[in-house]
């Protein structure tokens, strides 16, 4: 999913639930408090509040003071999002990193990180699929826009 420099999409308009307006959120965030009743969302600039909110087949579904249309990309404002801990990023901040190994070794760019049955999986530009886990990502320095993985990882030795 796309953001600017002010903003993160979240999630997008689903399929309708019910016929109170609600509908469910997909490719939705895992901070499930960014669609609790009262929280404040931007859709096509304009920003909306959330009315109802439950959940559905573990989804969110959320009713906003409005009716988008389908499709719609749900955001919030970057500094509306909470910190994360030491070792935890949200997904907009590493993609677009490079990646490379201990000895410098391009490996590509990040361009999705994705839910692994076990972990998540940094996805790259050149086709590889690397495992977010300690024995593989050495280090995630987002100043200088790079992640440093452990030798063995790319298939390539």
């Amino acid at each position: 999913m796309s953001s600017s420099p002010e903003t993160v999409v979240v999630g997008r308009v689903g399929k309708p639930h019910g016929l109170d307006g609600s509908f469910v959120v997909e490719h939705a965030s895992e901070t499930r408090e960014l669609f609790a009743r009262g929280a404040k969302l931007l859709v096509g600039g304009a920003e909306v509040t959330v009315l109802g909110s439950k959940q559905a087949r573990g989804r969110p579904v959320i009713r906003l003071d409005i009716r988008p249309a389908r499709g719609s990309e749900l955001r919030v404002r970057r500094d509306a999002l909470a910190e994360t801990a030491e070792d935890e990023f949200y997904v907009f901040q590493l993609v677009g990193l490079t990646v490379e190994e201990e000895d410098g070794a391009a490996l590509g760019t990040v361009t999705d990180v994705l839910p692994g049955v076990a972990n998540d999986v940094l996805e790259l530009d050149s086709g590889l699929a690397l495992p977010m886990v300690e024995e593989c990502v050495v280090s995630v320095d987002l100043e200088n826009g790079r992640i440093v993985v452990a030798a063995g990882f790319s298939g390539a030795g």
